[in-house]
């Protein structure tokens, strides 16, 4: 059973995301840790290279949020990456990994 948020909402001042989860709990990611920790197939060959995560940049702000069926979102950043798809677990992941 894939858990999926229950609202999602953009603060574009702030730069942050806030998922609201089926069990009440709430992930908040900035905008620029979400870029820092993309996994799309380039970000993630840059990351086995260099052995690290980018430190995120807290000027990237999210541009569009595209839904990808059941499976997550496609986010597109404001400095033109856009190839990333970010799995529900993933989200859920980071949420916790940054409150723990």
């Amino acid at each position: 059973m894939h858990e999926f948020p229950v609202d999602i909402v953009d603060h574009q001042a702030s730069g942050v995301l806030e998922l609201c989860w089926q069990d009440g709990s709430t992930s908040r990611l900035a905008h620029g840790l979400l870029r820092a920790r993309c996994r799309c197939a380039a970000c993630e060959q840059a990351f086995r290279e260099r052995g690290s995560h980018p430190e995120p940049q807290a000027s990237v702000r999210l541009a569009a949020i595209n839904p990808v069926s059941d499976k997550g979102l496609n986010l597109v950043f404001s400095d033109g990456h856009g190839r990333g798809i970010f799995p529900w677990a993933y989200l859920r992941g980071l949420g916790l990994s940054i409150t723990s």
